[in-house]
């Protein structure tokens, strides 16, 4: 397998232990990265404030018609007022932000004469804030940072605001952006793209449409796995990656059945929020590097992607790293007392297939418009995301385009 680029500053680094032989998983030290964080019931109404401590006098809201709709929007511009703070709105964002897009908020924000960036909504639209400010501080197309640490001047700040429960973009050093000519996901991984401030309120949960809840939740709960069974986990991200699991396995399924489950939603939005610190610093798999191939090449929801993909990848970790999947089952809901690893990891790889059944996700990649013509170049794309290399089993591209066989 190609030798991806190395994650810089995340994974865990065992300093000399005289008479010790390798050090256990975990030992040594890590470095953390995250945001400040501002979580519960009402969170947004901070917003204003938030931005202040950022040093905004202008700030540049992205967003989508979607949250124009639902209300939110206005109601954020009503804080930032609260603050002295009037807003430049921009929404020309497409599900799955595009290279171009990114180009035209770009202009948009430097013609602004904006300073602090704010994103109000779902992944599509923090990956899209976030890609902005690169591009308005470092300059040429966004497609130059794809990478790991290809970021090297400051971004203006950063303020989010999710609006789904999945994605974990408000916390993370990811951003994902189509790139329209490759057709795929191109990833950018660093510590500029960790935002200033976090505000994660579970009210904004309530006007998602039940599909983008169900992908989104899917998202999550791919993000808490993969990154407990990540080469660079750790024991800081290992309590947020299991408890994220925990809370979605109880969760999701609940704020479908009941919009007025305040409960379940709060536990939904605070699953997103510890999956996204775990991931951001565990970084992903082998599901998220192949998800971003099949995305690109389709422009499909992410997380139901993964929901096709995930049962696949954890049947393919389990043959190297059985023990990691007990811990995962168990948070699942799963009863694995006595179970070796490999029993314990097919119960969980059967328990994500029959919850994204139940989600109405599709059984296979073929259903999403994925054939067999494809794979050669998935396998060969899928090689080059930054997500494989922290993949606890390594994969070449014979293991890639058997995995994606067996998801189509």
């Amino acid at each position: 397998m190609p030798t991806a680029p190395p994650v810089a500053d995340t994974a865990p680094r065992a300093g000399p232990r005289p008479g010790h032989g390798v050090p256990p998983r975990g030992a040594g030290f890590t470095k953390y990265l995250v945001p400040e964080v501002v979580f519960g019931w009402g969170a947004l109404s901070e917003a204003g404030w938030a931005a202040r401590r950022l040093g905004a006098q202008r700030p540049f809201v992205v967003t989508d018609a979607g949250l124009a709709e639902a209300g939110w929007e206005a109601e954020l511009a009503g804080h930032l007022a609260e603050a002295g703070l009037r807003a430049t709105v921009w929404r020309g964002l497409t599900p799955n932000p595009k290279d171009h897009e990114v180009a035209a908020g770009t202009e948009a924000y430097l013609a602004s004469g904006c300073d602090v960036i704010v994103g109000l909504g779902g992944g599509s639209v923090i990956d899209a804030a976030k890609a902005i400010a690169v591009v308005a501080s470092n300059g040429g197309r966004i497609l130059d940072y794809e990478g790991v640490d290809k970021v090297t001047a400051a971004i203006p700040p950063t303020l989010m605001c999710p609006s789904t429960a999945g994605t974990g973009a408000d916390v993370s050093q990811f951003a994902v952006i189509t790139d329209t000519t490759r057709r795929l996901k191109a990833t950018l991984i660093g510590r500029a793209l960790v935002p200033d401030i976090s505000i994660t309120d579970p009210r904004l949960l309530g006007t998602m449409p039940d599909d983008l809840a169900a992908a989104t939740g899917l998202d999550a709960l791919t993000h808490g796995i993969e990154a407990f069974v990540s080469r660079a986990s750790g024991p800081l991200t290992d309590v947020h990656a299991l408890h994220a699991v925990e809370l979605i396995s109880g969760s999701l399924q609940r704020t479908l059945r009941d919009r007025d489950d305040d409960a379940a939603r709060t536990g939904m939005a605070q699953a997103s929020l510890e999956a996204g610190l775990a991931f951001t610093n565990a970084i992903l798999g082998a599901t998220h590097a192949m998800s971003h191939q099949v995305g690109g090449l389709l422009d499909l929801p992410h997380g139901v992607v993964n929901g096709v993909l995930l049962p696949h990848v954890i049947r393919f970790n389990a043959r190297s790293a059985p023990d990691r999947f007990v811990p995962v089952a168990r948070a699942m809901g799963i009863d694995v007392t006595g179970v070796p690893g490999d029993v314990a990891a097919e119960l969980a790889a059967e328990a994500v297939a029959r919850l994204a059944a139940d989600l109405g996700v599709p059984r296979g990649l073929a259903q999403l418009g994925v054939r067999e013509s494809d794979i050669d170049t998935l396998a060969t794309t899928t090689l080059g995301d930054a997500c494989l290399s922290t993949n606890p089993r390594d994969a070449d591209r014979a293991d890639v385009a058997a995995l994606f066989r067996a998801a189509l």
